[in-house]
């Protein structure tokens, strides 16, 4: 069995940062991650929201310079995944295929998933033409046509980013009106350069080397229409990674485990951070001050 001081579940961008604050701060400190360091940013081409970099970076560096800062000050990175955890009491145990881990402290970056549309070659198109994440990925679709899915505050708030930016915005939902809110509604109703598509749900997926398109089933009279744009912003919601702490940590409605800003969860010691915890924001530089907060917690706590 391994002992470490602090034990952080989950590679991305909130577990390398927390890393590394733990370990500059003289704590043993373990990076459990299953595959490889980065999360979901490792999945994205071009990232060009993060400070301190005057061009765009891909995210599988940045998440490999990431976990070279955490190491510089002893963190260390163990492959392994995880099965199970028993959270309570002063000692948590981690039961992963690696063997079993024990750690004083633990943080919990697991973060969430975009939950997909379940079209063919939806994933195979993701950073060709598909993305789920506007604020990350909008500019560059400068001037040009995109489809934005989804009809919540999400989908909503997406479009009004990206009708600032494109040519031409199409808002597919499978319903006849919106769930977001009136304040989303009204601002939507007066972009002129977006057109609602009620009623629709995306039935193909247009492509070559990269998206063309999308073809739009209406829901009520099967007729289909195809839309030809150059990008498609996938926005019905995120499955957050926390199966494994049902029972053990209070999580919200969504599933998100309820942490405020000071990282804690509900049990002493244990601490959740990035993606997976409840927040209004969820981008790389807000998960990387996640981690910063929850060591700065963790050491009161083992003081």
């Amino acid at each position: 069995m391994k002992q470490y001081d602090i034990a952080i579940i989950g590679g991305g961008p909130a577990g390398y940062s927390a890393a590394l604050y733990c370990a500059r701060a003289g704590f043993t400190t373990a990076v459990l991650e299953q595959l490889a360091p980065g999360g979901q940013m490792s999945t994205t081409n071009e990232i060009d929201n993060y400070p301190g970099f005057d061009d765009t970076v891909d995210g599988f560096d940045l998440a490999e310079k990431m976990q070279r800062g955490a190491e510089r000050f002893g963190a260390v990175t163990e492959i392994a995944d995880v099965n199970s955890v028993q959270l309570a009491g002063d000692t948590k145990l981690l039961k992963t295929s690696e063997g079993e881990f024990e750690a004083r402290a633990v943080i919990i970056a697991t973060g969430a998933a975009p939950r997909e549309l379940g079209v063919a070659h939806e994933k195979e198109l993701r950073g060709r033409g598909v993305t789920y994440c506007a604020t990350c990925d909008g500019r560059m679709y400068k001037d040009k046509t995109v489809v934005v899915v989804g009809g919540g505050n999400t989908a909503a708030a997406d479009a009004l980013f990206l009708a600032k930016l494109c040519k031409k915005v199409y808002l597919v939902h499978r319903r006849d009106s919106l769930r977001a809110t009136r304040l989303y509604i009204d601002a939507l109703q007066k972009m002129k350069n977006v057109e609602f598509v009620w009623n629709s749900q995306v039935a193909e997926f247009l492509y070559d080397a990269k998206v063309q398109g999308v073809v739009v089933k209406n829901v009520q009279t099967g007729e289909n229409r195809r839309i030809e744009a150059e990008g498609i912003f996938v926005a019905v919601g995120r499955v957050p990674n926390t199966s494994m702490f049902q029972g053990q940590l209070e999580l919200d409605d969504a599933g998100y485990i309820v942490a405020d800003e000071s990282t804690r969860t509900s049990l002493p010691g244990v601490y959740a951070v990035g993606d997976v915890r409840t927040k209004v924001l969820r981008q790389i530089v807000t998960a990387a001050a996640d981690g910063a907060v929850a060591s700065h917690y963790i050491e009161e706590y083992l003081a």
